[in-house]
């Protein structure tokens, strides 16, 4: 299974990126998607999660500025980023089915 991230960079405060997550090896329409953030220092929390059948659950902190969607037929997972913060900076992480993890993509938001 290969979980490749893109779509990360730097953006100002207010901005927008969005991160891709494509997938293969995986019967991606079955899998459960999340997106994870480490910070530095921190430890790595979900962002979002989206199952199978489309349900989402957020952290408390994106909510209402970040949305995941997936597109089973491009095998790829998307999460649109908009408000940004300051304290979104982190390496963002795709994990597919529960277990199989991209390698990371680093998201900056700094003015």
């Amino acid at each position: 299974v290969q979980v490749v991230e893109s779509g990360g960079g730097l953006v100002q405060p207010g901005g927008s990126l969005r991160l891709s997550c494509a997938a293969s090896g995986i019967l991606f329409s079955i899998a459960n998607m999340g997106w994870y953030r480490q910070a530095p220092g921190k430890e790595r929390e979900l962002v979002v999660g989206i199952t199978r059948s489309g349900s989402t659950n957020y952290a408390d902190s994106v909510k209402g500025r970040f949305t995941i969607s997936r597109d089973n037929a491009k095998n790829t997972v998307y999460l649109q980023m908009n408000s940004l913060k300051v304290e979104d900076t982190a390496i963002y992480y795709c994990k597919v089915g529960g277990i199989y993890w991209g390698q990371g993509i680093q998201v900056t938001v700094s003015s």
